[in-house]
This record gives structure tokens, C-alpha cells and sequence, in this order.
């Protein structure tokens, strides 16, 4: 299975695409999408090209799932919602190319990939390169993508299974504590 990892910025948004099979991982790709060539006022254009471009990964790479990180709320309520909105361009790209969308907390995603949840940021870039056993480390925006790929790919298996045995349901109110539940 390929599964496509979505970090979402407005100004940067990280990708990453994991083959995996089994238990064994083999990197494809990774990398960014930066709309900081656009003026800051100009969200339209940012989107667009958030859009675009994620679209365009998806064509390239050929993904059958993927992995967005879940926004979390931050004390500046106006970069939460730009934040929100740059998150809203990526689901709609990879749901426009017809993939499924799994969600995942930076919580859930670094307790995943470095075995605790408060892990810094190079502490998962290192964690990455050593699980995809690659030459050098991946720039933050992008470990943060190939980290959510590498928790789909552990978790999207566990479930898929639970979903066999009993259907699970949307909540309704989207958020709780601790991630999202489907």
C-alpha cells in the first residue's frame, strides 16, 4: 500500500510517501509545498496553491491513503483558523483525487514514530530517518509527514480489522481529548 502523509501550513506544508508492505516500510518521496512566494494577504491565492499542489503530489505518487495531521488550537485564535483553512485546502485535494483520509493528532503521530508524545521536533526528524533508513534527515515539515504515513501505516491496519468486526462511527462533535475516532 502507498499512503501519502499531509503536514498542513499555510505557509508550508509538508508531504511524504511511504510504500508498505507488511511491516516493512520503504521510503518513496517527501518534501514541501510553500506558498510564501504570495503575498501574506492573498489566502485565496495560498490556498489554491496549497490545493494544486497536493493534488499534484497525488497524481504523481499515486497514493491509496493518506494521513492529515488534526489542527490543534493555539492561544492566537486567528492563526488557528488560517491554520484551519490551509488543513480544509489539503482534505479537499486529496478527497478531489479520491482518496481515503485518515486523521491523526501531532500527539498521536509522535507517540507513534518516537514512543512519547511531547517529542521535539528533531527527536522525530531522527526517528524518521532511522525507521525509513535514510542518508540524511528529513526537514521538519516533511518528518512530520513521512510520521504521520509511518502512524497510518501502523494503525490504518489495526483499524481497518475493528472496522471488519464492528462499523465505527463518526463522532459528532469532531473533536475530543484525544483525536479523532471513524
Amino acid at each position: 500500500m502507498r499512503i501519502l502523509g499531509i503536514d498542513p501550513g499555510l505557509q508550508t506544508t509538508g508531504f511524504g510517501v511511504l510504500d508498505v508492505q507488511g511491516q516493512a516500510m520503504r521510503y518513496v518521496a517527501s518534501g514541501t509545498i510553500r506558498t510564501t512566494g504570495l503575498a501574506l494577504g492573498d489566502l485565496p491565492g495560498r490556498l489554491k496553491l496549497l490545493f494544486d499542489g497536493i493534488g499534484e503530489v497525488a497524481a504523481r505518487y499515486q497514493p491509496e491513503a493518506a494521513a492529515v495531521e488534526i489542527v490543534f488550537v493555539n492561544a492566537n485564535p486567528q492563526s488557528t483558523l488560517l491554520l484551519g483553512q490551509a488543513r480544509g485546502a489539503a482534505l479537499a485535494a486529496l478527497v478531489n483525487a479520491g482518496l481515503p483520509v485518515a486523521e491523526y493528532t501531532a500527539l498521536q503521530m509522535k507517540k507513534a514514530v518516537v514512543g512519547h508524545g511531547r517529542a521535539a521536533k528533531p527527536q522525530v526528524q531522527a526517528m524518521v530517518q532511522r525507521l525509513l533508513q535514510l542518508p540524511g534527515l528529513p526537514g521538519t515539515d516533511a518528518a512530520d509527514a513521512l510520521g504521520l504515513a509511518i502512524t497510518h501505516a501502523h494503525a490504518g491496519a489495526v483499524m481497518a480489522r475493528l472496522s471488519e468486526v464492528a462499523p465505527l462511527q463518526r463522532r459528532q462533535h469532531a473533536l475530543y481529548r484525544a483525536g479523532r475516532s471513524y
